[in-house]
């Protein structure tokens, strides 16, 4: 991956500046909490007096982890393990009047407020109107009324076809101070969505902004090594009816995939995408598939890596020569260290990211799951991985300066000099 160096602080206010972060924060998924990061690790280079704190699921992550005092996202979530039933959803009735006060008193309190990167405006996994879209919507009302600048930064977004969720996120996307997009795909869906994107830019993941860790190994990894990529996937927003077959035949041809790497004498390194146990269950599924089936196999050879953050998920990369995966962000670390890659892919984001890097030959979609040609597209991989590598090199070298110009935008926009002050109009979306 190239790593650039920031230049130094900007000028800014005289005033430290207030900054919240809100979001699917802290919540054990690794993606989100890498794009978070990014953008705190900008914070703290060019706005080392700003005072940064943070609404989210996981609080205590943030706090701990990080060094971010946080509260909950949701009012409801001090209840989750303690009761359920019909007490459970009066709580979580309750909690949606509750959390519009507690939201707005927070907004209120920040001169900015960073949705950062993570697939906001997107419904491509299961997701409920009165989760993460309503919280969404309740962020953006409120800092239109109380003037606080809510930025959607480098974020996802795609179709969604329930009314009221589309609504809702289209809602909390108008009413935003500023936009921008980590590809594409997702400034042409809110286009397609209704929304005027004229002023909005693309970007870049801001994962990819994350220095790589150091690593004892100076080439490009070694070639019998393939990191696998795995997730406990259940089908999209719109599939909830087909989740168990939709899972029970993507497990399945895992399992298939990894025995024939290990026929073919390649060694496996299985990684995962969140720290919440649930991708866990399908690495355990692979691993006792192949204690039933490859009996005399070296358990050396298949290996799960633990993680807990995007930096041990770049460190586990390290070493391997490709990467096959499904998890967005398990995708975004292996074309960032410029891993000759193939997407197992779930949204249109997936394959966005590929032609990005020039290896749209290399995806398939999971819901239509071709063991035999995932076989075909890594032998193919192989072959031509010394030329996808440089192709790789070239273009996040290109991805590194979209990094260094969307920060350089949030300065100008979101922390601009007192004089300059009344250029606000210039970047506010329209509603």
């Amino acid at each position: 991956m190239t790593v650039f160096k920031r230049a130094g602080r900007r000028k800014r206010s005289a005033a430290a500046p207030r900054v919240g972060f809100f979001g699917h924060l802290g919540a054990e998924n690794i993606g989100n909490d890498a794009s978070m990061e990014a953008v705190l690790a900008y914070l703290r280079t060019d706005y080392a007096d700003a005072i940064v704190d943070a609404m989210c699921p996981g609080p205590e992550t943030m706090r701990e982890r990080f060094d971010v005092p946080a509260v909950p996202l949701f009012w409801q979530q001090r209840f989750d393990r303690r009761v359920s039933g019909v007490p459970a959803i009066g709580l979580k009735i309750l909690g949606k009047g509750i959390d519009a006060a507690r939201t707005a008193s927070w907004v209120r309190r920040h001169d900015v407020v960073i949705v950062p990167g993570a697939g906001v405006l997107e419904a491509s996994l299961p997701l409920w109107p009165w989760g993460m879209p309503y919280a969404l919507f309740l962020l953006s009302a409120s800092g239109r009324l109380f003037g606080t600048k809510v930025a959607f930064v480098s974020v996802g977004a795609g179709a969604i076809r329930q009314p009221l969720m589309r609504w809702l996120s289209n809602s909390a996307a108008r009413l935003a101070f500023y936009r921008s997009y980590r590809d594409a795909g997702a400034h042409e869906a809110m286009r397609l969505r209704g929304l005027d994107v004229s002023r909005d830019r693309v970007y870049t993941d801001l994962a990819v902004a994350l220095p790589e860790p150091p690593c004892d190994r100076a080439d490009v990894g070694d070639p019998s090594i393939v990191a696998v990529g795995v997730m406990a996937y259940y089908g999209s927003n719109d599939q909830r009816r087909q989740a168990q077959e939709i899972h029970s035949s993507y497990v399945t041809g895992m399992k298939q995939f990894v025995r024939w790497l290990v026929d073919v004498g390649r060694s496996v390194r299985l990684l995962v995408g969140d720290t919440n146990g649930s991708d866990d269950s399908v690495v355990q599924e692979i691993l006792t598939d192949l204690r039933e089936n490859r009996r005399d196999l070296d358990p050396s050879r298949v290996v799960a890596e633990p993680l807990i953050s995007y930096t041990d998920v770049m460190r586990a990369m390290q070493p391997v020569g490709s990467v096959v995966a499904i998890r967005y962000h398990n995708i975004v670390c292996a074309t960032a260290l410029s891993k000759p890659t193939i997407s197992i892919g779930y949204s249109p984001k997936h394959d966005a990211l590929m032609a990005d890097m020039g290896l749209s030959d290399f995806c398939q979609p999971v819901d239509e799951l071709d063991v035999d040609y995932l076989i075909k597209q890594f032998t193919k991989l192989e072959s031509q991985s010394s030329q996808l590598r440089q192709t790789m090199l070239e273009r996040n070298a290109a991805k590194a300066r979209l990094i260094e110009a969307q920060f350089a935008e949030l300065s100008a926009v979101l922390f601009p000099p007192a004089e300059t002050a009344p250029a606000r109009a210039m970047h506010e979306p329209a509603v």
